[in-house]
C-alpha cells in the first residue's frame, strides 16, 4: 500500500536535490477528488485514505543551498471530513545532510498553501487555529525568501480561507522579507523558477539543469501541479483547492509532456522522484532517485 515517501536524491550534473520528509496527511479522497471513482483506480488508497507526502527539497548547487517549500512544520491534528495530519521532522531530515537551518542561503515558496510554509517561522498553527503564541522569528533566518508576487498579493489581500497561510505564524514574519521571483528568473546556477499558475494564482515551479550544459535532462519541482500518481495517468484529475482548474490542468498536461524531465513531485508517496512516459494513449510514472547515507 502506499507509503509516505522517505528521504531520496538525484543529481544533475555537479547540482544535487534531495527530498526531505517532514510529515505526512491521510486524506478523505473525495474531499481532495470530488466525484472521482477510487475502485477504477486500484493501489492509490491506503485503507480508504489518500495519502500526500508533506516535505522539501534541498538544492545544493555549488556553494548555495536552497530549500522548496517548507512543509507543515511541528503539527498532530485532525481535521474532521478532510484529514488527519502529522509534521515535524524537516530539521531531522535536513541534519541527516549534515546540515541546520542556519546553512540554508535560500527558500523558496511555489505557492502558499499551509502544507507548503509550516516551518516559515517557530511557530506552525494547525489548520483553522490561531497561533498559540507570537512566532520569535524565521526557522531559516540567514536564507533569502522568494516567491512570486502575484502569490503574495493573492494572499495578503484577502482572509485566508482553511488551505492558506497563517498570518501571525508566515505572513507577519515574511512582511519586509520576502523577495520576489518571475518566470524565467535564475536564482542559483542551473536553477530557475518557471510560472505555474493555476493551483494559486502565483504558483511556481522550480526547474533544475547541469549548468555546465553537458547534459539536457531537466528536473521539475513542481509543488501542487500534481498531488497523486493517479494524475499521470489521468491529468484531468482535478483537486479541490485549485483556484483556476482549467488552468491547472493546461499546466499539468505542459508539465508532464516535457520530454528529457524527472518530475520531483513532493506529495506523492513511496518515491517523489521520477519519469513521465507514455504508455499507449496514456502516460505511465517511473520512479528514479537513490537512498542517500545520513551524514
Amino acid at each position: 500500500m502506499p507509503q509516505p515517501a522517505k528521504r531520496s536524491r538525484i543529481s544533475v550534473g555537479d547540482t544535487t536535490i534531495t527530498y526531505l520528509p517532514d510529515g505526512f496527511g491521510a486524506h478523505n479522497p473525495d474531499t481532495l477528488f470530488p466525484g472521482v471513482d477510487w475502485t477504477t483506480r486500484p493501489g492509490h488508497l491506503d485503507e480508504g485514505q489518500l495519502i500526500l507526502t508533506f516535505g522539501s527539497f534541498l538544492i545544493q548547487a555549488g556553494d548555495q543551498r536552497i530549500l522548496v517549500d517548507l512543509a507543515t512544520g511541528k503539527i498532530d491534528v485532525d481535521v474532521p471530513g478532510i484529514a488527519h495530519l502529522e509534521g515535524g521532522a524537516l530539521l531531522k531530515s535536513l541534519a541527516a545532510e549534515g546540515l541546520s537551518a542556519a546553512d540554508i542561503d535560500t527558500v523558496v515558496y511555489t505557492h502558499l498553501h499551509l502544507d507548503h510554509v509550516g516551518w516559515t517561522s517557530d511557530v506552525a498553527p494547525l489548520p483553522g487555529t490561531p497561533a498559540a503564541h507570537a512566532p520569535s522569528g524565521l526557522t531559516f533566518a540567514r536564507a533569502r525568501h522568494l516567491m512570486s508576487e502575484a502569490e503574495w498579493r493573492y494572499w495578503t489581500t484577502r482572509e485566508a480561507d482553511l488551505g492558506g497561510p497563517d498570518a501571525d505564524a508566515v505572513l507577519k514574519p515574511l512582511t519586509g522579507v520576502v523577495e520576489f521571483v518571475a518566470g524565467g528568473d535564475t536564482i542559483a546556477p542551473g536553477v530557475t523558477v518557471e510560472a505555474t499558475a493555476g493551483h494559486t494564482p502565483g504558483h511556481l515551479a522550480v526547474v533544475v539543469r547541469d549548468p555546465s550544459g553537458a547534459g539536457t535532462e531537466e528536473v521539475w519541482i513542481v509543488g501542487d501541479i500534481v498531488h497523486s500518481p493517479a494524475q499521470i495517468a489521468d491529468p484531468g484529475l482535478a483537486f479541490a483547492s485549485d483556484v483556476a482548474p482549467d488552468q491547472a490542468r493546461q499546466v499539468r498536461d505542459r508539465v508532464l509532456g516535457r520530454p528529457d524531465t524527472v518530475i520531483a513531485a513532493g506529495h506523492f508517496t513511496d518515491e517523489v522522484f521520477g519519469r513521465v512516459t507514455r504508455d499507449g494513449d496514456g502516460r505511465r510514472w517511473t520512479p528514479v532517485g537513490d537512498t542517500p547515507a545520513s551524514r
